[in-house]
């Protein structure tokens, strides 16, 4: 069994023990859905959605059982989101959330899983761009269907979501330049044509469809997402490309 598999299991089984009646599913999105999962650069991303709100107890245990999960899930670690299935159809934006979870959030809550759990919940407009990769290429792990959960969430919905993801892409590629690269053609893919894509996918679009120049700097970017081959950025072309997708985006039709 290969540690996506095994991590999934173990977070399906652990749900359903926590949860009990009162789960309605989870559902895997992200690169593990589309194919494109790759362990030294994709985290494991889960929706598990309710039809009652959850207990400070309960958050604890579940937070409990993803900090032990990420001992054996790759680097990225697991990131999920609880919400209730009220939100999801009809879909609201931005989208209440019950408990959102991510590596990056370990620490906060080892140091103080009390403010943690008392603070971690609001809305999340990355929702919509999660939902929507669930309901066109999502996997159920665990109870009721896919549209029989999720509504569908306007193409204004979708794309203020993602739009959200690389609006200060000028600012912030040469910090994470592979991510924010493949990012750009994803979006830029969904506002000229409406397709929904993988960052791998949107790269091999992005060579096929924005100009020559930045072919070598989209490759680049694809051979240390998908084969982690390190190479050097020149910081002034990754940022004259943000400006070029940024400008295209937001004029494309």
């Amino acid at each position: 069994m290969g540690v996506l598999e095994k991590v999934t299991e173990n977070f399906t089984r652990r749900s359903r023990e926590i949860l009990g009646d009162n789960l309605v599913g989870i559902y895997l999105h992200g690169s593990a859905a589309m194919d494109c999962f790759n362990e030294k650069k994709s985290d494991i991303d889960l929706l598990t959605v309710v039809d009652r709100p959850i207990s400070d107890e309960e958050k604890r245990k579940y937070m409990d059982m993803a900090a032990a999960l990420n001992a054996d899930a790759p680097e990225k670690g697991i990131e999920f989101s609880i919400v209730k299935r009220d939100v999801c159809r009809p879909f609201v934006y931005p989208t209440p959330f019950e408990l959102h979870f991510s590596v990056a959030h370990l620490p906060w809550y080892q140091a103080n899983p009390y403010d943690y759990v008392e603070k971690m919940k609001g809305t999340d407009k990355d929702l919509a761009a999660h939902v929507t990769m669930i309901r066109h290429r999502g996997k159920c792990l665990w109870g009721k269907g896919i549209k029989e959960v999720f509504g569908e969430v306007s193409r204004e919905c979708y794309f203020d979501s993602i739009w959200n993801d690389i609006k200060n892409a000028e600012e912030e590629i040469t910090a994470n330049p592979t991510y924010i690269i493949l990012n750009l053609c994803r979006v830029l893919a969904y506002k000229k044509e409406g397709l929904i894509l993988s960052k791998r996918e949107g790269g091999n679009w992005g060579i096929e469809n924005i100009p020559g120049k930045y072919r070598s700097l989209i490759l680049q970017a694809l051979e240390e997402y998908v084969w982690d081959r390190k190479g050097k950025w020149e910081e002034n072309c990754v940022q004259e490309y943000a400006a070029y997708m940024i400008e295209q985006i937001k004029n494309g039709t």
